[in-house]
């Protein structure tokens, strides 16, 4: 009998994921602009909030993704050039690229391990691969558009780096990935019993 694939599982939740941290950044940086450079929403008081920042010595280009970048609002977001927290952040252009270049090799290399059929028979692994690859195709999105992420969730009393819908899915992956690989159990493999030869009888004179 064969065993059920769970590229479905994959599939969908890349699809959420990416759907989650695009909207959410659209929308919160078109909600919170106010026409100066930096706009807040508390969420927990002393705790959280929403924020995004703008730009304006950064023009959008005269291209064909320039209502994607103008969409959210006039001015363009500032951005983290960098990776998760903001790693690399310094460097701008040459880390956006090179990063951009990582989360190219990152997905195609997801989708040629959920390609094979082992990896599509274990739910758990689709569902770590599944939000690893939303997140990496939504920081992607970013970085090909806007020249660096866009990040609007902010912890601010433990001042933690601000971050994304796309760091979240990518963070969750990961740590599913990791217990993956500490608790799961290969699947036992039944070698077949030795087949003994029956005893010849004695020949009769």
């Amino acid at each position: 009998m064969a065993r059920r694939s769970y590229r479905w599982l994959m599939v969908a939740l890349a699809v959420v994921g990416l759907a989650a941290d695009q909207g959410s950044k659209y929308g919160m940086f078109r909600k919170l602009y106010n026409g100066t450079t930096r706009g807040d929403q508390e969420v927990v008081d002393g705790w959280f909030k929403f924020t995004a920042e703008y730009d304006r010595s950064v023009q959008p280009c005269d291209c064909w993704v320039r209502s994607l970048q103008t969409w959210s609002a006039p001015d363009m977001p500032r951005v983290n050039h960098g990776a998760l927290f903001g790693l690399g952040g310094d460097h701008k252009g040459d880390a956006n690229q090179i990063f951009a270049a990582v989360s190219m090799l990152a997905a195609a290399g997801i989708l040629v391990w959920v390609s094979r059929k082992s990896t599509a028979q274990d739910r758990w692994l689709c569902a770590a691969l599944g939000l690893i690859f939303g997140g990496t195709i939504g920081n992607l999105y970013d970085r090909l558009v806007f020249n660096g992420v866009r990040d609007f969730l902010y912890f601010y009393k433990v001042e933690w780096p601000v971050f994304n819908v796309a760091d979240c899915c990518l963070v969750v992956g990961a740590v599913m990935l990791m217990l993956h690989a500490f608790f799961s159990r290969e699947p036992k493999v039944e070698t077949p019993a030795a087949v003994v030869p029956a005893p010849t009888p004695p020949a009769t004179s």
